[in-house]
């Protein structure tokens, strides 16, 4: 490759550090509990905590997978912290937050791939604030359809897994993931959960050709996803992929229309966009 490509202006992010972000993180801090707005380096982060609103990273802050355009710690994870879900709920409650979305780092270390400290969150978020909204990012579970299940029975609002990128780019950017174990996520979800809505996304700017993101988000369709989210990818670190192109903001509302046409219920396509970025906005729209 020749010297990276220079960002452009529309993604240039301009940070305010409000009164909510401050105490946004300071209670994180307090509950020792990690955030993906933190740990992946997300653009969106002042933003989002400005609104009082975060992805919680539980399973711990390091991944057992090697993605290369993931900012998140890979390595050997210390050992589970059966504790976390509880103080997650109190943290939610404290915040006084309406909608909230749990993720993870891909745990293949775990029976299960820890799923159960999914549900285990999701039910103590019930508990303690029953009007709140739960969305749940998960990993693949290795394919693991008894994995989902107990996710599922444990009745999040939203059921997001991420394809991230195109089929034919998975051995090099996704080299431990598989592109039809991740459609078969959201197959499954609807088809033995339909009341339970379906969400995914994915990046742009990683050698992929026009042609293949419609037909990727015509497989997503036909895997009966619900809510679509577009955005540009960042390089995170020099040792991460490289961007190979950035998309200019005239050709994300380009794919929001035809994702719109294919039939998705809510589409976020921006530069920014990003799978928790304006959730609780996405699943309203959903249900209009």
């Amino acid at each position: 490759m020749e010297s990276e490509i220079r960002k452009p202006e529309w993604l240039k992010v301009k940070k305010s550090f409000g009164e909510n972000y401050r105490k946004m993180k300071s209670i994180l801090a307090e509950s020792q509990l990690h955030t993906v707005c933190e740990e992946a380096g997300c653009p969106n982060i002042c933003e989002c905590f400005e609104q009082k609103t975060a992805t919680f990273l539980i399973l711990g802050n390091i991944c057992t997978r090697n993605c290369k355009f993931c900012d998140i710690k890979k390595g050997k994870p210390k050992p589970l912290d059966l504790e976390e879900p509880g103080r997650l709920a109190e943290t939610v409650k404290k915040l006084g937050l309406e909608y909230i979305i749990i993720t993870s780092v891909t745990r293949d270390d775990l029976p299960f791939g820890g799923a159960p400290i999914f549900a285990q969150s999701i039910e103590y978020i019930r508990k303690l604030s029953p009007k709140s909204k739960v969305e749940v990012l998960i990993p693949d579970f290795s394919g693991s359809f008894d994995s989902l299940k107990i996710v599922l029975e444990a009745k999040p609002d939203v059921l997001n897994h991420n394809l991230e990128t195109v089929k034919r780019l998975y051995p090099v950017v996704r080299p431990e993931a598989c592109y039809d174990f991740s459609l078969g996520i959201l197959r499954k979800t609807k088809k033995n959960y339909p009341g339970i809505l379906t969400k995914s996304g994915l990046m742009l700017g990683l050698g992929e050709k026009w042609e293949e993101i419609t037909k990727t988000m015509k497989d997503l369709k036909d895997a009966f996803c619900d809510i679509l989210i577009i955005g540009q990818y960042l390089r995170p670190k020099s040792s991460s992929y490289e961007v190979r192109r950035y998309y200019h903001p005239f050709e994300f509302l380009k794919l929001k229309k035809l994702s719109k046409k294919i039939g998705f219920l809510a589409v976020e396509s921006n530069p920014l966009g990003r799978s928790s970025y304006r959730a609780k906005s996405q699943f309203e729209d959903s249900l209009k």
